[in-house]
């Protein structure tokens, strides 16, 4: 290996391990500025061209990300989460109730509107319950967590990872759906016994006595318009329309408004994600154009490709290792060498996606839900998470293999 390549492979290394921890010690900085320095240093040091790194970036998938945040947008300020959140109030009267109405809300609405966003409505509301109803909050934040990454999985717009592989396969929306859905549903069947076989103590029948909840006042313009827009890209999704030209035009309705300031809407875009996304592209691309590829993964394809399981077990640990976007595009070039590359990117999904409930850094829905958690004065610790994370992880992997093993 010469100086060059060397260096590179240095360069890539350290931004996809900055990218897995989330930041480096004594700098102030987060995955998406970790992700574009080493896009810039790959760029500057001759790693890949400029004009190499723009054609990189999979446009498709950040116009489809920058559409999901603007309706989500729309949909949070409107009250649309706040009134599903009073219905569980409402509905939660013991705490079995309320750790199966969190695990069956929190897993399909990730399905329709972002894991990310469901775990940060719904995180503030799980501790004003358990506060109030004096219980243990940590079997419920990690059924909250747990289960939201699960659900995600059943769709091209559940989480970040499934709209990347939802672009680069062509799988549309009903196809993906189809194969994943039977397997989410299960996969949070699973959670729920899980949680409550380890924590049989603090999820009982007894009964939940709430203060008194006040109620969400929706803005109902908005709301209106925010269900009609996002009713309207659903059935778009299942007539055949592009993924995101459809979720595009569902956001683009919403921003033709004589109420709302267009600077509210796009205060709440993560405006980093998408740059992370954009340097992630290149980073993994220049895997691709030092030549690394091959070195990489001529050695290791053939174990990798030989069956589902290896290959879902090479994702989930790659995935823990440097997140499950880094893992997906480092995946890309071996999808073409399996047998049935349909499968093998529905199989990506599902191994990458429950993956992320394997620790605590697993994904950013868990991350989320600990420092919301933290915030509070409640303590989600490494190690209590492991507990429901590992059995959890290792139970739905295995099942979603054997699903698409019978269904392949």
């Amino acid at each position: 290996m010469n100086f060059n390549l060397a260096f590179h492979a240095f360069v890539i290394a350290v931004t996809l391990i900055g990218v897995a921890i989330g930041r480096f010690p004594k700098l102030r900085m987060n995955r998406s500025t970790i992700a574009l320095v080493g896009a810039v240093v790959l760029v500057f040091t001759g790693a890949l061209s400029l004009n190499q790194a723009f054609s990189a970036i999979d446009m498709n998938t950040i116009v489809l990300l920058l559409a999901m945040m603007i309706i989500n947008a729309n949909l949070r300020m409107s009250g649309f989460f706040g009134i599903i959140a009073d219905k569980v109030v409402q509905i939660s009267r013991t705490q079995n109730h309320l750790l199966i109405i969190i695990i069956f809300a929190s897993g399909i609405l990730s399905a329709l509107f972002l894991n990310d966003t469901i775990v940060l409505m719904f995180t503030p509301l799980l501790l004003e319950i358990t506060r109030r109803g004096d219980i243990n909050p940590i079997p419920f934040l990690i059924a909250l967590a747990t289960s939201a990454n699960i659900g995600s999985a059943a769709t091209i717009i559940g989480n970040p990872q499934n709209m990347l592989i939802g672009i680069s396969s062509g799988i549309d929306f009903r196809t993906f759906a189809f194969y994943l859905t039977p397997i989410s549903i299960i996969g949070l069947i699973v959670s729920l016994i899980v949680i409550k076989i380890i924590y049989w103590k603090s999820v009982r029948s007894n009964k939940i006595n709430f203060l008194e909840h006040k109620p969400t006042r929706p803005y109902k313009p908005l709301l209106y318009k925010s269900i009609i827009a996002s009713v309207l890209m659903l059935i778009a999704f299942n007539i055949g329309v592009s993924i995101t030209l459809a979720a595009i035009g569902g956001a683009s309705l919403l921003l033709i408004t004589r109420r709302l300031k267009p600077e509210r809407v796009f205060r709440e875009i993560d405006w980093t994600l998408l740059v992370f996304f954009a340097s992630l592209f290149i980073v993994t691309h220049s895997i691709e154009t030092t030549g690394l590829s091959d070195k990489i993964f001529n050695s290791n394809v053939v174990w990798i490709t030989k069956d589902l399981w290896r290959f879902s077990a090479s994702a989930v640990l790659l995935s823990n290792f440097v997140s499950n976007v880094p893992a997906v595009l480092l995946f890309k070039p071996i999808i073409k060498m399996m047998n049935n590359p349909q499968v093998a990117w529905l199989v990506l999904s599902m191994a990458t996606t429950f993956a992320g409930n394997l620790t605590l850094i697993g994904s950013v829905a868990n991350l989320i839900v600990a420092e919301s958690a933290k915030k509070e004065g409640v303590k989600l610790s490494f190690n209590e998470y492991l507990k429901a994370g590992i059995p959890i992880t290792i139970a739905t992997v295995i099942l979603g293999v054997i699903w698409f093993l019978i269904i392949s």
